[in-house]
């Protein structure tokens, strides 16, 4: 049996299919083998310093709803209807010297009127 030019045998094939596989199982093997011993190192690392806990901010004493009524009243405004706690400040429903109705913003921690709206 003649063979053309250029081919190469079967055996040869068969060999250099084996040796492939062969090299591949021995890069998984060993690609396995160095990344076991990495994550074990990985998972016995301590975990990095943490900054030292921030203690929350004392919470500013807030008013309650009968400071805020005296502090409206002490500005000026009269008749309060409402008196709502809302976004961190106190909404409350009056009425100004002019005799207008209004909503005041005041604020929770000092009672500082922050802002005025006239309401129609």
């Amino acid at each position: 049996m003649r063979r053309k030019a250029g081919a190469v045998p079967a055996c040869i094939l068969e060999s250099t299919h084996t040796m492939h596989i062969t090299i591949r199982r021995l890069l998984l093997a060993a690609t396995f083998a160095a990344a076991v011993p990495l994550g074990a190192a990985i998972a016995q690392t301590p975990a990095p310093a943490q900054p030292a806990a921030v203690a929350p901010a004392p919470a500013t004493p807030q008013l309650t709803i009968r400071d805020v009524y005296d502090r409206v009243e002490a500005a000026g405004y009269r008749e309060q209807r409402e008196i709502d706690f809302d976004h961190g400040r106190y909404e409350v429903k009056a009425v100004n010297a002019q005799g207008q109705r209004v909503k005041l913003h005041v604020n929770a921690a000092t009672g500082a009127i922050e802002g005025v709206r006239v309401r129609r």
